[in-house]
């Protein structure tokens, strides 16, 4: 706002001095295991977006699966602050690099490959550690989800198919180790390798098995970077829970094995699950079963959850949605199954939610 002065005789004032940058931020103290921390969903007041993030909440689904034959709540990821489960592995990948020195705040640019999810998350964390952020994406990534990056300061680079396999992922993969090359102070924290990716859903289940009177006979989750798989299924193991893993997947995925002759014909335009490379942190026997859903399922779950519950979730929910409505086959009476819900729908209002875009990719 410019002020007239009143002197008698104007004079030229003199230059004003340049703003003082703000102060980059210190990182916030971290703990031994910063994702593992959770928050208490009784305080009144968090220090920090950044500490909401886990204690989503545990909802029945007993419209949809009536509890006379067997019980299945829900895991609603949506609710962290980022939308989606990707937040925990985010936070404590970050979280782990900042402590060790691998990221210095105002230095480092963090370099990911992402179908989203994941990328909107590091978006928020390194936007509120003052960290620089490139994400690559493929075209499966909706311009909505861009957006968000981008509107968190990450720069954000599209990549096609690989020529060789005809897949995203190989591609995104070589597009990061391009960048790690000739970006300075780049730093890859790797969600299909890192250890703290798995590591921050041991708090996930644990979250699980305090919400309910006894763990559940069965836990459904959607399998990508196999994260949540990994995390989940080594807290059961280590707490001698009875717990039985059900793995989906998508079909044309190679996380399990190569694809049979009948899913060779499937190309996946629904991210969240699947994936075209074997991810490191996959493990023999994490799963006692292993579900494959197309994209038809997905759209199924994901219409059925909203038609019945009144929930807008995201693609690998619905499939996570499908696999049990086909389940109840081999889920014995009185059973009480979590469905781990990744994230929200209103990312796909332009494809699972858009009658034309479900007539023109089913008919």
């Amino acid at each position: 706002m410019t002020v007239a002065s009143s002197a008698a005789a104007p004079r030229a004032a003199a230059p004003a001095p340049p703003p003082t940058p703000a102060p980059t931020p210190a990182p916030r103290p971290l703990t031994a295991t910063p994702a593992d921390a959770g928050r208490d969903p009784g305080t009144a007041a968090a220090p920090d977006i950044v500490a909401t993030i886990g204690a989503t909440p545990l909802v029945a689904l007993d419209r949809l699966f009536p509890p006379d034959r067997f019980q299945v709540h829900g895991k609603c990821e949506r609710f962290n602050p980022g939308g989606s489960i990707k937040d925990r592995a985010a936070r404590s990948m970050i979280e782990h690099a900042l402590a060790t020195g691998e990221l210095v705040p105002g230095v480092s640019t963090v370099v990911e490959s992402s179908s989203g999810n994941l990328g909107i998350a590091l978006a928020q964390l390194c936007n509120f550690y003052r960290l620089g952020l490139i994400c690559v994406v493929d075209p499966r990534t909706t311009a909505h989800n861009t957006a968000i990056m981008r509107a968190y300061g990450a720069t954000v680079e599209v990549v096609d198919r690989d020529p060789e396999t005809g897949e995203y992922l190989p591609a995104r993969l070589r597009r990061v180790r391009e960048l790690l090359r000739t970006v300075p102070d780049a730093h890859w924290p790797d969600q299909y390798g890192n250890e703290y990716n798995a590591l921050a859903h041991h708090h996930t289940m644990r979250e699980i098995c305090e919400a309910l009177p006894k763990a559940p006979d069965y836990l459904f989750l959607a399998a990508g970077t196999t994260g949540t798989l990994r995390g989940c299924a080594e807290y059961i193991a280590a707490e001698g829970l009875p717990t039985r893993v059900v793995a989906v997947d998508a079909v044309g995925s190679v996380i399990f094995g190569p694809p049979e002759p009948w899913e060779r014909g499937h190309r996946r335009t629904i991210p969240g699950h699947g994936a075209a490379v074997v991810p490191p942190l996959l493990r023999p026997g994490l799963a006692e079963r292993v579900v494959k859903v197309t994209d038809r399922d997905c759209v199924r779950g994901c219409r059925s959850l909203l038609a019945e519950e009144s929930i807008l979730a995201g693609g690998s929910s619905g499939a996570v949605v499908a696999a049990l409505l086909d389940a109840a086959s081999w889920i014995g009476p009185g059973a009480t199954c979590v469905a781990i819900l990744p994230d929200a729908g209103d990312r796909y209002l332009d494809t699972i939610y858009s009658d034309a875009w479900v007539e023109s990719r089913f008919g």
